[in-house]
């Protein structure tokens, strides 16, 4: 079997890859940058970028630093997808989350109509205020 050049052969990993990997991936080949091209500007082994991809949840500051002057942008774009899914609160879902699912459950035609609805109180709202 013939594997395309950017994949990386072998069994693939049973877990979930980390949001900063999932990160990192999307901005790399936003880039049209293969493994290799970006071990070779952060002066690492492809393996080492591998492991960045698939499994590195946590990177250190220095690393974090040196990926984001590599991409040309700043350390926290790297995290952002990570920050969003620690935000979220453990538990039961909120009221809103609650009538938002119900409201997902409804027709088309009634869930244009709440909408409608929502849009002209929000709209009152924001000009009461």
């Amino acid at each position: 079997m013939c594997y395309p050049w950017d994949v990386m052969p072998g069994r693939p990993s049973t877990k979930p890859t980390p949001a900063f990997g999932s990160r990192l991936a999307a901005l790399r080949q936003e880039r049209g940058w293969t493994q290799a091209n970006l071990a070779e500007r952060l002066g690492v082994t492809v393996k080492m970028v591998t492991y960045y991809e698939r499994e590195a949840a946590n990177p250190t500051a220095n690393t974090l630093a040196k990926i984001a002057a590599a991409f040309g942008i700043e350390p926290s774009t790297l995290m952002e997808a990570s920050q969003v899914r620690r935000a979220a609160k453990p538990g039961p879902p909120s009221q809103l989350e609650q009538r938002i699912s119900a409201l997902r459950e409804l027709p088309r035609e009634r869930q244009k109509i709440v909408l409608q609805v929502l849009d002209t109180f929000l709209r009152d709202a924001q000009k009461a205020s």
